[in-house]
């Protein structure tokens, strides 16, 4: 079985400022604002502070209930004025819901595509991120509220995107896997992306390429799951205490790119909160869909899934849907599970596929090999089923859970098959 890893105050810093890192780009890098701004030590010589001096103000605030937060990252408005609040008037570049539960000590982030097709209030049928753009926050948060099952928004974040890149830089980069090749220009943003495959350190610019593109055959749904990874990515490099001397310098570049209705009290309450949150119980889940068809609509939309969103919305926000159905359990030998090689070693997919058919799993199917080689096996949990990863990583005795929607679309399960796979289990594979 796995080891349990011993978690430092360094690290669960990071998730504390990860509780915040919800929209990728630039609103995730907006949490160290909130964290660190009402800190008196944040600015008087912090390089001889411990992390533990850097948030001891916050200690006493708390969460006393469950809250729902709309987090926005808003596309640049090139006519707005710097500073002005034309800044947050553009259409929702990212969108999620953040669901914090201080009675079950959790945190669920749902990403909503920008292409989601809803009912906007007083404008009709259409993409989700035009919310913002027709009526602000207010318009957004109510129109997440009546296409998702009534769910009550508490509260809302939203940030422009222009601060992305400085921030990036300030922290040094950001270590990040690109799976592909990706080129492409988008005039209207002014966003020119160029970035080769592999492992690598992004700076700022190539930080929001890789979080913002989307032309290939996943397109927007794509673009979700690589701002997941990046999340992931951000949350492990802010949890380094080298970043602490960079503080002053990020508050000051952040202070005009935040729009929120929080208090500051409602902030450090938060980030309190983060500071007791376990690594698994900060899960990031893509909201059920599939692509719309050429016949259904000339524009080009995610089309929820209404059953996959009910039972996603009663199990991560408590909501009930409007017949009141109770969703039971998948039974986890039904759930589609998707194997992907990443040992670098030819046909390990499929025969990793055989065994799990001989464990008695009935739905399993091979995609293809994840280009990056990797040491220890992920069980991606796409549609938020964490208890059926777990299961899965019982079943195997080895690997990762992975509390995010960065597998293969159409799984429940994604196993990413890693070199500890073939250490383990090389005679049953063979």
């Amino acid at each position: 079985m796995p080891t349990q890893r011993k978690v430092g105050t360094a690290q669960k810093i990071g998730w504390a400022i990860a509780l915040l890192f919800t929209a990728a780009s630039s609103t995730a890098l907006a949490a160290l604002l909130m964290w660190f701004a009402p800190t008196p030590h944040a600015t008087a010589e912090p390089p001889n502070q411990s992390i533990k001096e850097l948030v001891r103000g916050a200690v006493g605030y708390r969460v006393t209930r469950p809250v729902n937060i709309l987090v926005m990252g808003i596309d640049r408005v090139l006519t707005a004025p710097p500073d002005s609040p034309e800044v947050f008037s553009g259409r929702s570049d990212t969108m999620l819901l953040v669901h914090v539960d201080p009675d079950g000590n959790k945190v669920n982030v749902l990403s909503i595509p920008r292409d989601t097709q809803v009912r906007i209030p007083g404008v009709g049928i259409t993409k989700i991120n035009h919310a913002n753009m027709e009526g602000g926050a207010e318009l957004a948060a109510t129109t997440v509220t009546e296409n998702f099952e009534g769910v009550t928004i508490d509260r809302y974040v939203r940030v422009d995107t222009s601060a992305f890149k400085e921030l990036v830089d300030l922290l040094g980069g950001v270590e990040v896997y690109v799976p592909t090749r990706m080129k492409y220009t988008d005039n209207t943003q002014k966003l020119h992306i160029d970035l080769e495959p592999g492992l690598q350190v992004l700076n700022g610019d190539q930080a929001e390429q890789f979080a913002r593109f989307r032309k290939d055959a996943t397109g927007d749904i794509g673009r979700v799951q690589r701002q997941q990874q990046l999340i992931r990515a951000l949350r492990e490099r802010v949890a380094n205490p080298t970043i602490i001397p960079k503080i002053p310098q990020i508050i000051e570049l952040l202070k005009s790119h935040i729009d929120t209705n929080m208090s500051m009290e409602e902030m450090l309450a938060l980030a309190n909160f983060g500071l007791q949150l376990e690594r698994d119980n900060f899960q990031m889940v893509l909201l059920p869909g599939r692509f719309s068809r050429p016949d259904e609509s000339v524009a080009s939309y995610w089309i929820l899934n209404p059953e996959g969103k009910a039972r996603l919305m009663q199990q991560f926000f408590g909501v009930a849907s409007d017949g009141g159905e109770a969703y039971e359990a998948t039974d986890i030998n039904r759930l589609r599970i998707a194997v992907q090689n990443a040992t670098g070693s030819p046909e390990v997919g499929n025969k990793v596929a055989r065994y799990l058919r001989d464990q008695g799993f009935r739905n399993v199917y091979v995609v293809h090999d994840w280009s990056e080689v990797l040491p220890q096996t992920e069980v991606i949990s796409q549609n938020g089923d964490l208890d059926s990863a777990r299961q899965l990583q019982t079943t195997l005795q080895l690997g990762q859970v992975i509390p995010a929607s960065t597998g293969d679309l159409d799984s429940d399960l994604t196993l990413r098959v890693g070199e500890d796979w073939l250490e383990l289990h090389s005679q049953e594979v063979e």
